[in-house]
């Protein structure tokens, strides 16, 4: 009960720190090169992989219970959009960003640099959490349209190369089955994923004991944490989306 009243506090100080200015636009665009530009690479790599095992399972198990696979690219169109992109981009981004967010910030308070801030009169949730939750979720939000495009295309090509159904079908079957909509609210997933990570991350960093084993434990429980709540607040919003669709 003691962390949640905790966590509540520190959201609301954050997120006053956010919306207030002075603004740190400076280290907002160095933060948005960290997080976005600096994943994408990795993210793309992994959810293209993803998108392809999708489909070539999806395509395996339909065979095999209704002997017929037609409804394949359209059913991993609409699985792509409304949660493969979105959910392993910030996964993705939980395991590189938020460990490297709840490190550093960790490593400044066993260092008592946060201590330092505040005497020079430094708000550290100005300083540290405000940029870095902007970027984040400017980064979640633009991931998960590059990822959910590049999860289409990839797709697309197992579709045509390995089931064997042409690109024009494809895009019939996706027409059917999903709309832009879809697209809106993948996007929107990955804006709240993004505010996520940064906020659980900074959270543990600033709780985060002595020692180096503190700052691992801390590491260890922003991970895990902020996975959980990607997970649950994938599933909320789905609910909240599906009365949309």
């Amino acid at each position: 009960m003691r962390v949640v009243v905790d966590f509540a506090d520190f959201l609301a100080k954050s997120i006053s720190a956010t919306v207030t200015p002075p603004f740190r636009r400076a280290d907002v665009i160095k933060q948005v090169e960290f997080i976005a530009w600096e994943s994408t690479p990795v993210v793309l790599f992994s959810v293209c992989f993803a998108a392809m095992v999708t489909i070539v399972e999806a395509s395996f198990h339909m065979k095999l219970v209704i002997h017929n696979d037609a409804l394949v690219p359209g059913f991993a169109a609409l699985l792509i959009l409304r949660e493969l992109g979105a959910v392993v981009s910030a996964l993705l981004l939980t395991s590189r960003v938020g460990a490297g967010v709840a490190a550093e910030v960790g490593s400044m308070k066993i260092t008592e640099q946060l201590d330092a801030l505040k005497m020079l009169g430094i708000d550290p949730y100005r300083f540290l959490v405000a940029p870095r939750l902007v970027a984040c979720m400017i980064g979640g939000f633009v991931l998960s349209i590059v990822a959910n495009i590049a999860c289409l295309y990839c797709a697309m090509m197992v579709s045509e190369v390995r089931l064997g159904y042409s690109i024009g079908t494809f895009l019939m079957a996706m027409r059917t089955f999903v709309s832009f909509k879809d697209l809106i609210f993948a996007s929107i997933k990955g804006l709240c994923f993004g505010a996520a990570i940064p906020l659980v991350s900074c959270f543990f960093g600033f709780r985060c004991r002595s020692g180096a084993e503190g700052v691992g434990e801390a590491t260890t429980n922003s991970v895990v944490v902020a996975s959980v709540a990607i997970i649950v607040m994938d599933f909320v919003l789905s609910y909240v989306f599906s009365h949309y669709y």
